[in-house]
């Protein structure tokens, strides 16, 4: 299998802090990749390492087969990056927009940008200064596609939109994608987008890509086990596959893992009134998976269910 996407050990440190940790990321080519974390977690900065705009101060990365930091123009011209913010000079008109983008590349699909303006209805001759955020995205989504990029690389593109716009700006994605097997990174806070698009999902955590498997598999493997007491919780054991676990009064919530009847019997043991055991969606899962207290993770990986033998110990 070929791969779009390739990472070795990709390191970087801002000052004395860690902020992308030995990342091993490989995303295969044809796939729709998800890539998650919280505020912080390392993805803006990852992207841009990707795309050569920092330098890591350890490993590589490359993009279709060619180091970041020195592809060739004829493969730069395969790669597609709208960057948070959609920045276009704000003093052009969208037609300016279009014929100055198109001088950069070989290859440029006219009648695709038409259909895509004609869409979202913005005339070429409004100035990007009057656009929405909305219709910003819409222009930028257009100008990244028109080259026909193998490689799409998307940092938060519905950051700011409303709910209409967001969806509308999601559902041409989706039309896109399904031309010619494009690869595609996206990133979003905005996880029912990703939910709906991905068919494989990365989470950072600190810096340290915790998780890297088929969304799906994720969602399945997560559980969170509800059980309630005649009074206040004890601790639930640490145990394989344990991600953290609260206690709200008399209950006590558990984030599990690759949940199993041994899990079931150390619930059972602490002698509660009732166990209730909740199947996630992708925001559920990503929020109980990355929040509270947590000195180690299990983590995910591949296509089957595994989790590394982190020291647990002191996961509350």
């Amino acid at each position: 299998m070929s791969h779009a996407i390739i990472t070795r050990q990709l390191t970087k440190y801002y000052g004395e802090k860690c902020v992308v940790n030995q990342l091993n990321l490989s995303i295969p080519q044809g796939s729709i990749y998800g890539f998650l974390g919280r505020n912080g977690a390392g993805k803006s900065t990852t992207i841009k390492m990707l795309m050569g705009l920092v330098h890591p101060d350890v490993g590589t990365a490359e993009l279709l087969g060619e180091d970041s930091f020195s592809i060739c123009p004829q493969t730069r011209a395969k790669i597609a990056y709208l960057a948070e913010g959609h920045p276009i000079y704000k003093w052009m008109s969208v037609g300016d927009a279009v014929d100055f983008t198109r001088k950069f590349y070989p290859v440029w699909n006219g009648e695709l940008i038409d259909q895509i303006l004609d869409h979202f209805q913005l005339p070429r001759k409004s100035k990007i200064r009057k656009l929405s955020n909305g219709q910003r995205a819409q222009v930028s989504l257009a100008l990244a596609v028109a080259p026909e990029p193998e490689l799409l690389i998307l940092d938060d593109p519905t950051l700011g939109l409303d709910t209409v716009v967001r969806r509308d700006f999601l559902e041409s994605l989706i039309q896109i994608i399904q031309r010619k097997g494009r690869t595609i990174l996206f990133s979003s806070h905005v996880l029912g987008d990703i939910e709906r698009v991905a068919d494989r999902i990365g989470i950072m955590v600190d810096g340290v890509l915790r998780v890297d498997c088929p969304t799906e598999h994720f969602k399945e493997s997560l559980r969170k086990i509800v059980i309630e007491f005649h009074e206040a919780p004890p601790d639930f054991p640490i145990c394989q596959g344990l991600v953290g676990s609260w206690k709200v009064g008399n209950r006590l919530e558990v984030n599990i893992v690759g949940y199993s009847e041994e899990h079931r019997r150390l619930a059972e043991s602490l002698d509660p009134l009732s166990i209730d055991v909740v199947t996630l969606n992708l925001e559920d899962a990503f929020i109980e998976y990355t929040r509270g207290s947590r000195r180690a993770l299990p983590c995910f990986s591949g296509d089957v269910s595994h989790v590394e033998s982190n020291d647990l110990q002191g996961v509350a």
